[in-house]
């Protein structure tokens, strides 16, 4: 599997550099703290913002942006802003013709991206850059508002995507974004926050309906939630992927990955997200649990993203080729951004990402996504504690 995958880490090489020109040169990292994120967002779209009942849990998501959670804090406006957000791309109130890069900590996208199902090329096209589109749907067209309080936001769209075999599919979508008091981050995760810990944490419920008069199948294509994260980087984060069973990392998208930025344990994968190395992986579905991780040490921050997974082995292939396998994909993955070879770069940022399996619909029939992040901010040795409780990893272990 993997030698075949090894023959296309030129394709998203080759993007990523043309990207860089579509995109422009490195953007501005963020000011710094929730507020400033905050105004700054305000001033170019609408923004609707979830709050704990004390104030300090916020999140912040652009309808605009496929209803987007764009950051989020555990400390009011003054506190850390998390997500990382394209201040350069924003600003310019430029809409580019391959993909918007705009940020945030949970985006709704689709899968696949390649091959004979693709529903970023269209049919006979080859699978080049040229002719990679995002669709306006999951890119740059707005999610209407169905109703917003404090603690949640609704969002639906239909849309209809084409994909390589021609074969369209009419979609209802329905995103739903909660943000978590308290005691139900301590519900879902079984374990009681210690003192002295600052945190938030939220969801977005994803689901996709089909409302065309056509089932989906294997045959004709299927579809994925894909769910994807970005995150400030540091010189000391850490990216952590737990797995079970004899390990089939996917380290191939682009490219050798050297030593001093992976590490693989007997229970998990560490890999450095410092934004200064262009590098990617995934773990497959015989892999997968249903939970991974960050840990910033130089910020004292921990996060984990917690997602939806049922033991499902059907998920898409997203590779630029004709597939022989196109529903053995990932379920898991992590991005570090880095620079490409003229110097420029996207984020800086880091990815944690995850997606649904893909499942054959009649009309009317749904399937459903739930991707949770939270963020944990403090001592080492409280961050530990809920390392080794939730992910089961011991942060001594990344040193």
């Amino acid at each position: 599997m993997f030698s075949k995958q090894m023959k296309n880490t030129v394709i998203p090489i080759l993007i990523s550099m043309a990207l860089s020109t579509l995109i422009g040169c490195s953007s501005e990292s963020n000011p710094g703290n929730f507020g400033d994120d905050l105004d700054f967002l305000k001033a170019h779209k609408k923004v609707i913002v979830l709050k704990s009942e004390d104030d300090l849990c916020q999140v912040a998501i652009v309808p605009d942006y496929q209803g987007r959670v764009m950051t989020s804090t555990s400390n009011g406006l003054q506190g850390k802003s998390y997500g990382w957000i394209n201040y350069k791309l924003i600003e310019s109130n430029q809409i580019e013709e391959h993909i918007n890069v705009f940020g945030g900590e949970d985006r709704f996208w689709m899968g696949p991206e390649g091959g004979q199902f693709s529903i970023f090329f269209e049919k006979d096209k080859e699978f080049t850059l040229d002719h990679w589109n995002t669709p306006k749907a999951i890119d740059t067209e707005p999610f209407e508002v169905k109703e917003a309080t404090e603690g949640s936001a609704a969002f639906s769209q239909e849309m209809r995507l084409l994909n390589y075999q021609n074969f369209e599919f009419d979609i209802l979508v329905e995103r739903l974004i909660s943000i978590f008091e308290k005691d139900q981050i301590e519900q879902n995760l079984q374990k009681d926050l210690p003192a002295g810990i600052k945190f938030v944490a939220y969801q977005s419920k994803n689901i996709i309906r089909n409302i065309g008069s056509e089932a989906w199948s294997k045959e004709s294509g299927l579809l994925s939630i894909w769910i994807l994260g970005m995150f400030q980087p540091s010189d000391q984060t850490t990216i952590i992927l737990p797995y079970k069973d004899s390990l089939m990392l996917n380290t191939s998208y682009f490219g050798e990955i050297s030593s001093d930025r992976l590490k693989v344990t007997d229970q998990a994968v560490f890999f450095k997200g410092d934004g200064k190395y262009r590098c990617k992986i995934g773990l497959p579905p015989q892999n997968a649990l249903t939970r991974m991780g960050s840990y910033d040490a130089e910020n004292g921050l921990l996060t984990i993203v917690e997602y939806s997974f049922a033991g499902d082995s059907t998920y898409v292939n997203s590779l630029w080729e004709f597939q022989e396998e196109p529903y053995k994909g990932d379920v898991v993955n992590s991005y570090n951004d880095g620079p490409f070879e003229d110097g420029s770069q996207l984020g800086p940022f880091y990815e944690l990402e995850s997606s649904s399996s893909a499942k054959e619909l009649e009309p009317g029939q749904a399937m459903e996504h739930i991707h949770k992040t939270y963020h944990f901010e403090g001592d080492f040795d409280l961050l530990n504690l809920i390392s080794k409780a939730v992910l089961g990893v011991d942060l001594k272990e990344i040193k």
